[in-house]
């Protein structure tokens, strides 16, 4: 199997674009939180993306940041707290931080896009997705070159993942890696156009879907549909679904 045939590629494989809620959403609930995913799932989002965290004990929580202050206003780094220590903190203020299982549980249905934010989550994470049966519904990615091909020699071609830095720099040059099943980029990195007529062609031409990262007004949001985008992630999800009802996009969700 190609590895942009994974199943979790399946509306890119039927010509359908994926709209993404980033991290849950952020317009409406805090980011990662339970609420921000339902609210997404109750607009109709089948694709939320995550990112993973390990306490000192060994669980995979469903965190952004390294450590609790910008989020939760506190101190404490999460690989030197346990599990219980993380759940005692509040987003905002309000909600809890969430297992990633909380996540895989609860929306069984969903697609999750997993961010591996540290070298220690990778095995903990390819332990999950196996004794989770979820395999076919996640993709992973990460910053680091390095975790996504640890993922990758574990899980072979079951696993869905997305470029990293190093490939997708040598999708800029003309070379189009044959690792990743799709490229999560943003617009442009620094003076570096990423997202262009020309890496969308090359991309293109691989089968190779990309997905946008993080686009939240609505007239970019239509830039990038006419570009010709495969996906797009917001903050915003009930703004990314009104532009993608205009484009009747919206239907393959």
């Amino acid at each position: 199997m190609p590895r942009h045939d994974h199943p979790y590629l399946h509306p890119h494989r039927d010509g359908g674009f994926i709209p993404f809620a980033h991290r849950g959403g952020t317009s409406d609930w805090p980011e990662n939180t339970l609420p921000a995913f339902r609210h997404a799932v109750s607009l109709g989002y089948t694709y939320l993306e995550t990112d993973v965290q390990l306490t000192a004990d060994g669980h995979l929580v469903a965190f952004h940041d390294d450590d609790l202050r910008r989020t939760c206003g506190v101190p404490g780094r999460i690989s030197e707290m346990t599990h219980r220590q993380v759940a005692d903190a509040r987003v905002d203020g309000r909600e809890p931080i969430p297992l990633l299982t909380d996540l895989l549980e609860e929306f069984p249905d969903a697609r999750i896009n997993i961010d591996a934010k540290a070298d220690a989550t990778v095995d903990p994470l390819i332990a999950t997705l196996r004794r989770t049966s979820s395999l076919d519904r996640v993709c992973v990615g990460s910053f680091s070159h390095r975790r996504l091909t640890r993922v990758r020699r574990a899980l072979g071609r079951d696993v869905c993942t997305s470029a990293s830095p190093r490939e997708v720099v040598s999708w800029l040059l003309g070379r189009v890696p044959v690792g990743p099943s799709c490229f999560q980029v943003p617009v442009s990195q620094g003076p570096i156009t990423v997202t262009s007529e020309r890496t969308l062609r090359l991309a293109r031409e691989a089968g190779v879907p990309v997905h946008v990262w993080t686009i939240d007004h609505p007239g970019e949001i239509q830039r990038l549909v006419d570009l010709g985008v495969h996906g797009i992630m917001t903050d915003e999800p009930a703004v990314l679904r009104t532009v993608c009802e205009h484009n009747g996009l919206w239907s393959i969700t």
